[in-house]
């Protein structure tokens, strides 16, 4: 009879830790009130032409927060952006805006175009609305 009880008690202790660890895993909801507040302070960049190229860095940078609260982990953003694929309507639109970031940073007198500016916006607006961190309708 004591084994049975050292088994039962053994199996639930199991439980709750197999429980409380896929709990953990689990995507939590993103504050959206917090990302659309970001999101407006970089529109606001897009009013003038000298500003664009930081509302794309800034626009790419609430992007990988959003990745990091949503548990896509990596090195670099690359890396989250991958595992992140499946959830993604427009892969090509993010990666474009992502890779437009990276020459904004690493190539200072890049010139970018306003068709530039506004298709990494586009794609990165939807990969946070993909990723429940703007609300659909906005």
């Amino acid at each position: 009879m004591t084994n049975l009880i050292i088994w039962a008690v053994l199996t639930l202790a199991v439980c709750v830790v197999v429980g409380v660890l896929i709990a953990r895993r689990r995507p939590r909801a993103l504050k959206t009130e917090k990302f659309q507040e970001k999101w407006r302070d970089m529109q606001k960049l897009c009013a003038n032409k000298d500003t664009w190229r930081q509302a794309v860095i800034d626009a790419d940078s609430l992007l990988d927060e959003a990745l990091k609260k949503k548990h896509f982990a990596g090195k670099t953003m690359g890396e989250p952006l991958t595992k992140a694929q499946r959830l993604l309507t427009n892969n090509e639109a993010v990666w474009f805006g992502h890779k437009l970031r990276n020459k904004l940073e690493s190539e200072p007198d890049t010139k970018p175009k306003e068709k530039e500016i506004k298709d990494a916006l586009v794609g990165i607006r939807q990969a946070l609305k993909d990723l429940g961190a703007l609300p659909d309708g906005k």
